[in-house]
Parts: C-alpha cells; sequence; structure tokens
C-alpha cells in the first residue's frame, strides 16, 4: 500500500528550493516517488501550534513506507538536502501521513 505526506513548508529562496526540487526529483523517482499537489499559499488562517508561517503545502508519496525511509536516508539525498533545502526552507510540518 502506498504512502503519502501532506507537508507544509515556509520557503524563504523560492529560486533555491526549485534546485532543490529538480536535483531530488530523479532520485525520488527512484524510490517509486513523487509528488501529487503542489500549491503556493498566500494566507494561512490556523495552525496547530500557530508558529509556522506556512507558504507552500504539497503531497508526496512513496510506494511503500521502507521506500520512504530509504529514501530520507539515502546520501545523496542528505547532501541534495543540505545544500538546497536547508538554507531556502525556514519550517517544515508534516500535516498528515496517510496510507492510499
Amino acid at each position: 500500500m502506498s504512502i503519502e505526506n501532506l507537508v507544509g513548508l515556509s520557503v524563504v529562496d523560492n529560486v533555491m528550493y526549485q534546485q532543490y526540487r529538480e536535483k531530488m526529483l530523479p532520485l525520488l523517482k527512484e524510490y517509486g516517488g513523487g509528488f501529487g499537489y503542489d500549491f503556493k499559499v498566500s494566507e494561512v488562517l490556523k495552525s496547530e501550534d500557530g508558529n509556522h508561517n506556512i507558504n507552500r503545502v504539497f503531497t508526496i508519496y512513496f510506494k511503500d513506507e521502507q521506500s520512504m525511509k530509504s529514501f530520507f536516508s539515502n546520501p545523496l539525498y542528505l547532501d541534495i538536502r543540505k545544500k538546497y533545502f536547508d538554507s531556502s526552507v525556514q519550517s517544515s510540518t508534516i500535516i498528515a501521513r496517510y496510507e492510499k
């Protein structure tokens, strides 16, 4: 059964974040993953803790939970994340995780 995350981000550098997406996408596909929906958000009316300034919401899916764990622990992914994601995203929130 596939697994999907609904994720909210506070992106502070759109150019660098786009480079992150471009660099990690081929690896994501190797793990049977991809993106479903992707939105830029202009206003958050409510968040659980009130501290997240979310301006990007998307779904990311994997063929199974093990593939997801393997992807996020892959050294190549971690290098891409460190170079592009860490400086372009202020905060990240997993809003929901569910099986499809």
